[in-house]
């Protein structure tokens, strides 16, 4: 049987998947619950999850393709959840302002830049726009790496973000080899390498060193 004949089953996986997904910040939002406070913790995962429901859930709709919308509808109320609960304990609730202001403003930008676009030209257009924001996204933990190597803890890293991403990308892959979609094929071969790169940090390096468990015991 040709690869196209599972085409159903293999959207249907990745939209399970996907919305499974949406549900690993859970593990974080009760850390956040259990300290009290969201320390060490960074709220762009969420505010940039909401931004990318919405913009890849516009996606969806140039694209037309049904196994995209629900998903992201799916995704922008839970990642809106997680926001409200890191809301409520943040303590910097001013930078948060800042940061959620600046989403809402891009989020606005870009969709009505796809109403306004020529319809000949926005799927191609908005497409490259939705896959330079997503990969940004899914590298931006990349940024500490540095910091990673110098400390050789990656405490701070969302874990279970960066799992279930690894899993998810690879799925949006194959559906997008099957559907012979270049933006979503080139979007989550990127997505799950970087995805990779973040896992197999893990197990280079514990999520906090012992010195930083010492520290913690004392204060």
């Amino acid at each position: 049987m040709a690869l196209e004949d599972y085409k159903d089953l293999v959207a249907t996986v990745a939209s399970v998947t996907t919305i499974a997904q949406f549900f690993s910040p859970v593990f974080i939002c009760k850390e956040i619950i259990q300290k009290g406070n969201t320390k060490d913790i960074d709220a762009m995962p969420f505010i940039g999850g909401m931004v990318m429901s919405l913009l890849m859930l516009q996606h969806g709709m140039i694209l037309n393709d049904p196994a995209m919308i629900p998903v992201n509808v799916a995704g922008f109320t839970l990642n809106f959840t997680y926001f409200a609960i890191y809301y409520l304990y943040s303590h910097e609730r001013d930078s948060l302002h800042g940061k959620l202001a600046k989403g809402v403003a891009l989020t606005a930008i870009l969709i009505n830049y796809a109403q306004l676009e020529n319809e000949k030209n926005v799927e191609f257009r908005f497409g490259i726009i939705v896959t330079v924001l997503m990969l940004t996204l899914i590298g931006a933990p990349l940024l500490q790496l540095g910091d990673i190597i110098k400390r050789r803890s990656t405490k701070g890293l969302p874990f279970p973000l960066i799992f279930s991403g690894t899993v998810v990308t690879f799925l949006w892959l194959l559906y997008g080899i099957i559907i012979k979609n270049v933006f979503i094929q080139f979007q989550n071969v990127v997505g799950f390498i970087l995805c990779a790169i973040q896992l197999s940090l893990f197990a280079i390096f514990p999520n906090s060193s012992e010195d930083e468990d010492k520290k913690d015991k004392k204060n």
